[in-house]
């Protein structure tokens, strides 16, 4: 039996406040298992999308366990961390678990992953971001330690943008258009404004920026600015329970669903089913497939949810939703990485050392995809030394009003315009640190 510790049957009731952003007990993790610290977020502003994210990545890594015996016969054994979205916990979080020998971190919070930005160096123990954190970590030569993995914010940012150009009749088009910019007013929603500020200027478009302060639940003056704008699209960058509540005001004000597009975050499952019928048309950008018609996911489902089982999911429902989806495959991810460095290393636990290694090293292809059962549920990830993104595509889904649609086979980013910025960023980052950033040429 996998000796794991999980509140997934506590935080099913809410039980998981009591313990303040920590575990209870401590995992009973034998020398030869590999230990995997998990931050969680099922309380809070966002737990509409952290419930799903963490029952994907739990669900994940329990097949590999019992179907598997773990990553190389290496059994996988882990402890939760509640943070409700709050960063000072999520830094707390981490500082606990690393000294049980975290393999990596994923924050699953962009303002954390600033925060530990500079401690990583010394911890040695790679953060692992899947599509958040700080996007100018994609120059793995100034960022040895952070992998914003698979697409950074900047590069969905360029795609949505390239979306509405071709809504449009083409990039050219967007010349003497207006588009608003619906932002969660913390670090994670100002992040790409620099980028929508240089598209805007690039192919001439008018920006309005309308910020948002969290929790956001209550919007009539935004929407009513938005309302006497008058702009031809909305670029929607919130969080939980603001995205719905944008999408009811929208409503209010007579602003078109189909004429709103958004970011992974601002276009979950859950964030749809909470705003109704409001939501029917609305775009949104996806880094994994929707539905549970994936041979991954219909394996889970076998095991863990038929017959009455129930696996780490509160809704069953819900698995295969977009947040679930997102869990499942950061799980891959993650175990991905863990993996090669095993076939690099030895098969026993590995470092963080040795992860960090494996994170400049992975080729994830649609050969390998495939034996995981999850073709088209993700795009091919290949990192390197400078760039530690190794994707940089997205999906355009619409919502029906039941289920997400795609529009379109997987969006570029153009890469002329984001990675100079995103480089410059760095160099930036560099300049105030006092760093060298690494001659990559000599990184084996």
């Amino acid at each position: 039996m996998t000796r794991r510790i999980s509140l997934s049957r506590l935080t099913r009731w809410g039980a998981v406040a009591l313990f303040a952003g920590t575990v209870s007990t401590q995992p009973m993790v034998q020398a030869a298992d590999q230990f995997i610290g998990v931050a969680t977020t099922r309380l809070g502003p966002l737990a509409n999308i952290g419930l799903g994210l963490a029952g994907g990545w739990l669900d994940y890594m329990q097949l590999l366990n019992d179907r598997d015996g773990g990553i190389h016969g290496v059994k996988l054994v882990w402890e939760e961390c509640e943070f409700e979205y709050k960063p000072d916990r999520n830094v707390e979080c981490y500082e606990r678990l690393k000294t049980k020998g975290l393999p990596f971190w994923n924050t699953f919070n962009t303002p954390a992953s600033y925060a530990l930005t500079d401690r990583l160096p010394q911890d040695k123990i790679p953060l692992m971001n899947v599509a958040l954190g700080r996007a100018d970590a994609a120059d793995g030569r100034v960022f040895p330690w952070v992998f914003p993995l698979v697409t950074t914010y900047h590069s969905a940012n360029a795609a949505l943008v390239q979306f509405i150009g071709q809504k449009e009749g083409g990039i050219d088009k967007l010349k003497g258009k207006k588009i608003a910019f619906v932002y969660h007013d913390t670090a994670f929603g100002k992040e790409v404004l620099p980028l929508m500020e240089l598209q805007a200027k690039k192919y001439g478009f008018d920006l309005l920026k309308v910020p948002v302060a969290p929790p956001g639940a209550e919007q009539q003056s935004q929407w009513l600015q938005i309302r006497q704008q008058k702009p031809d699209w909305v670029v929607m960058r919130t969080l939980g329970v603001m995205t719905s509540a944008a999408i009811k005001a929208a409503q209010r004000v007579g602003f078109p669903a189909d004429r709103m597009i958004s970011g992974w975050w601002s276009g979950t499952t859950e964030d749809m089913l909470a705003a109704g019928d409001a939501a029917k048309g609305y775009h949104a950008a996806a880094l994994f497939g929707d539905g549970p018609n994936f041979p991954v996911i219909q394996e889970i489902v076998k095991r863990y949810y038929s017959g009455g089982k129930k696996g780490n999911m509160p809704d069953p429902k819900l698995v295969g939703s977009s947040s679930y989806n997102q869990g499942v495959s950061q799980g891959i991810i993650m175990m991905e990485a863990v993996k090669v460095a095993m076939d690099r290393y030895g098969k026993g636990p590995v470092t963080g050392e040795q992860v960090r290694w494996a994170l400049e090293h992975m080729n994830l292809d649609d050969k390998r995809i495939r034996e995981l059962g999850a073709t088209g549920l993700m795009q091919p990830i290949k990192t390197s030394c400078t760039d530690h993104e190794g994707g940089g595509a997205i999906l355009i889904n619409q919502w029906d009003g039941g289920k997400w649609v795609p529009q379109k086979e997987w969006v570029k980013a153009d890469r002329s315009v984001v990675r100079p910025f995103l480089e410059s960023l760095a160099t930036a980052y560099a300049k105030e640190k006092g760093i060298t950033p690494r001659d990559c040429s000599k990184e084996r």
